[in-house]
């Protein structure tokens, strides 16, 4: 049976406008990095992606290094909008990077225009795609002159394989050269993707302000800081948890008892307010109107539909905000 998309799919989800493009991105955004790789259930990520579409996302992050193993999540996403999603990608912004290795040699890995074009191609080969909506360089690179990089990507959309070009995990004064540059060759940087959470709070000392002024849009990553900012460690760390895996980003060290003490403060706050944790580290991103949308990930639809309700109550009050950078600088 094909599948037949929920009808109000679009009254169920706010739309923010990108910067000062053209482009809106619903308020939550499905990143696709550690659960749609070739060692995930395909019919799960299938599952996962229908309930995202009928509950009105529309936007899609991978990457050419996402997983794994790298290359495996935008092949099996080329293979379920193929199959599911074929009448709807005019109804879809999908997104996808370069900047991290991929391949061996000096030509599969950072900012060169080398690396960036074949990447994208390889990328488009893997979703059987004419273009992506979004195409990001993924990292600075401390070697190749920026102007190569930004001019690659300007290539990349004078090519008509990309319609939009972001940057990510860049700090305040590269993304200023790399805005500056991209708005000088004439195809302007509409958004940009850092992390971003209750936890890493680097942005607020002037990336924000600068997206702001320069009219870019922010979609951060991370917003739950590796899965600390949920329900799932306030009673100690899971034996089928991220951190006690011995790798990952996650780690059993980070769990102090001064982190379970603030987890269960802040827990005791979003309860107030009627959410869970992480929906309520959810919604703190987006309280700001420079944030475009907010990354998630999902192992599964029913985190995807938890993580959804936060968009049920994304206002704070000056007494809330209060209580949480309270709670949070007490490290």
């Amino acid at each position: 049976m094909s599948y037949i998309p929920n009808q109000n799919r679009y009254s169920q989800m706010q739309y923010r406008r990108c910067g000062n493009s053209g482009l809106k991105l619903s308020a939550i955004s499905l990143g696709l990095w550690h659960n749609f790789g070739h060692v995930d259930q395909l019919q799960n990520c299938s599952d996962i992606l229908k309930l995202a579409f009928d509950s009105g996302i529309t936007h899609f992050d991978l990457a050419n290094n996402y997983g794994p193993p790298p290359g495996s999540a935008e092949e099996n996403f080329g293979r379920l909008l193929k199959r599911d999603f074929s009448g709807y990608r005019d109804e879809m912004v999908i997104s996808s990077k370069a900047g991290y290795t991929m391949w061996p040699g000096p030509y599969g890995d950072w900012g060169s225009k080398k690396y960036l074009v074949s990447s994208l191609d390889q990328s488009l080969k893997r979703m059987k795609l004419d273009y992506v909506d979004i195409f990001y360089h993924h990292r600075p690179d401390p070697e190749t002159p920026l102007e190569e990089t930004m001019s690659a990507l300007d290539l990349i959309v004078r090519q008509g394989k990309a319609l939009y070009v972001g940057i990510s995990n860049y700090k305040p004064a590269e993304a200023a050269r790399a805005i500056q540059i991209l708005k000088d060759l004439g195809t302007p940087c509409i958004i940009h993707q850092p992390k971003y959470s209750m936890y890493e709070r680097w942005i607020e000392g002037g990336l924000l302000d600068l997206l702001g002024q320069q009219g870019v849009g922010c979609i951060p990553f991370s917003p739950l800081a590796q899965g600390l900012l949920t329900d799932k460690y306030l009673k100690g760390i899971p034996d089928d948890s991220r951190a006690a895996k011995a790798h990952g980003f996650l780690q059993k060290d980070q769990i102090t008892p001064q982190v379970l003490a603030q987890l269960t403060k802040l827990n005791a706050i979003a309860e107030n307010r009627g959410q869970k944790l992480a929906q309520m580290a959810l919604a703190w991103i987006l309280r700001d109107n420079r944030v475009t949308s907010v990354l998630v990930g999902a192992s599964k639809p029913e985190q995807l539909a938890d993580s959804l309700k936060c968009l049920d109550n994304t206002a704070f009050s000056a007494e809330e905000l209060n209580d949480i950078d309270q709670i949070l600088s007490n490290s």
